[in-house]
């Protein structure tokens, strides 16, 4: 089958399999801390419009998609246009036992379906269809079974694999995936049915480079086994039971770029392994038994790019051992000890992209030594301190994509100052209980707007009105606000067409 622009990959998505390390895939309601994934799901349809000139590509798959049920089978489409009608279906949360029969021998690269909710267990046989072409596979928590899962070795040239919590899948069938020989990726999150013991055939998939395996029964024991696997980029076993004793281990994989410890047992004692991971651009270490004595050994890891220390008891003489990181982009303090005087520290990583400050101890004044970091995409201040005069420093972030901003002290003064950041995907001001129907009309200009939370407010359906600009909009929260969902589905009826999740429902 010809194929418009088909997609392969290639050592250049290696960059891409380390970023997966660092974030998670999964969205939280009421956050936008997954902005990257969420733009990652895959083929967002853009509306039509009658200023703008849609490719070709966009025309077609538009139309197809307005007339989805009078077709029975794309397989005599070019490849490009299947695939983005699958990934739009996903998207939009209308792939379904109706029509997903439709996608069978259309050769595709990607069954992408995420955390959507309608995966059947006889998809499976139209995601097998695909053959030596198929080249990903992502379920979560569906209810696929062995023999569903068995299905897959009809496709030879799998790369990635992911099936998180689907826990109807067995050990044994696990054990068979050094059958695929291809495999690069393979990602187990959750599955209860994972023991150390097999890790062993695990490791035996020499040609893997991102491993994810999220279970609480794996152990430094079970870590051992991973020796031998010299390829291995991303390593994330969140959650597991292992001690600081598994970078024994770990320090002898030596391509090693990622490296998720998140939700383990690490304790100061032991943590100058870490000194020995010179390849490592992403770490997260968050909700671990860590304190500033750790940093102290990362301050040689001039590779690193992102850090998350998470709920961790870093202070602000640790962030003194984080200067020397000049390639740091994304860096997580979520939930720790540092205070306004620690931002100084951060002042002169002028790389920084994406910047977590939930943190109770952070004010306006704090602030005031970020404004340097202009380059900044990605600001949370859920739980910060900030008021209607600190948001006047939000100004010299231009580039933001996803703001939190969620304190509780801000008026429709503050967000006087929000709305000329004209690059806004993704924002949340809830808790906010003063906002009325004022900023949402001052947020009306905001047309790159994806994800607006301003639950816990004084917002009325009056105030509605001044969402219908916001084409864009795809997720809605005005929960505990003066709103019905009777006014808000005649507005996503009417005029917000790629409205797909709102609150109250």
């Amino acid at each position: 089958m010809g194929s418009v622009c088909s997609s392969k990959r290639d050592a250049h998505d290696d960059d891409n399999i380390i970023r997966r390390g660092f974030s998670s895939r999964r969205f939280k309601v009421g956050r936008s801390s997954c902005l990257e994934s969420f733009l990652l799901g895959r083929g967002v349809d853009c509306p039509l419009g009658r200023n703008n000139c849609p490719s070709l590509m966009e025309l077609c798959v538009h139309r197809i998609r307005k007339d989805l049920d009078k077709y029975k089978s794309f397989s005599m489409l070019p490849r490009d246009i299947s695939q983005l009608i699958f990934n739009n279906l996903v998207y939009s949360n209308r792939l379904s036992d109706d029509n997903i029969e439709a996608f069978r021998d259309c050769a595709l690269h990607d069954m992408w379906t995420g955390e959507y909710k309608g995966v059947k267990h006889n998809w499976m046989d139209v995601f097998s269809s695909q053959g030596s072409s198929l080249l990903s596979v992502c379920i979560f928590g569906s209810k696929v079974t062995d023999f569903g899962f068995c299905l897959l070795k009809k496709c030879p040239n799998l790369q990635a694999l992911s099936f998180d919590c689907c826990d109807r899948i067995s050990e044994q069938r696990i054990k068979e995936l050094s059958g695929l020989p291809k495999l690069e990726s393979l990602s187990i999150r959750c599955c209860q049915c994972i023991m150390d013991s097999d890790m062993q055939p695990l490791a035996g998939i020499a040609s893997l480079k991102d491993l994810e395996i999220v279970c609480l029964y794996i152990t430094d024991y079970g870590v051992s086994y991973l020796r031998g696997l010299n390829k291995l980029l991303v390593l994330n076993i969140e959650g597991s039971h292992v001690t600081t004793s598994c970078l024994d281990t770990i320090s002898e994989l030596p391509s090693l770029q990622s490296l998720n410890l998140n939700r383990c047992c690490l304790r100061d004692d032991g943590c100058e392994k870490f000194s020995e991971l010179s390849e490592l651009k992403v770490l997260n270490l968050g909700f671990n038994h860590i304190t500033d004595e750790c940093l102290v050994h990362l301050k040689g890891l001039t590779k690193l790019e992102g850090l998350d220390f998470d709920s961790c008891r870093i202070t602000d003489d640790g962030l003194a051992h984080l200067s020397g990181l000049k390639n740091l982009e994304d860096l997580n303090l979520k939930f720790t000890l540092v205070t306004d005087d620690g931002l100084k520290m951060l002042s002169g990583l002028a790389g920084l992209k994406s910047l977590n400050l939930d943190v109770r101890q952070i004010a306006d004044s704090g602030l005031a030594f970020l404004t340097g970091l202009t380059g900044l995409t990605h600001l949370d201040l859920f739980g910060a301190h900030i008021t209607d005069s600190g948001t006047k420093y939000l100004t010299y972030f231009r580039n933001l994509q996803s703001l939190d901003l969620c304190g509780g002290t801000l008026t429709d003064t503050g967000v006087e100052n929000i709305k000329d950041l004209s690059y806004l995907m993704f924002l949340n001001l809830s808790q906010n209980r003063n906002l009325t129907d004022k900023t949402l009309e001052l947020l009306s200009g905001m047309k790159l707007l994806v994800y607006l939370n301003v639950s816990n407010s004084c917002i009325t359906n009056d105030g509605l009105k001044y969402l219908k600009p916001l084409k864009n909009l795809h997720t809605l929260d005005l929960e505990y606000c003066n709103v019905t969902s009777f006014e808000i589905k005649k507005l996503q009826d009417n005029v917000l067409l790629n409205l797909v999740r709102y609150r109250p429902n």
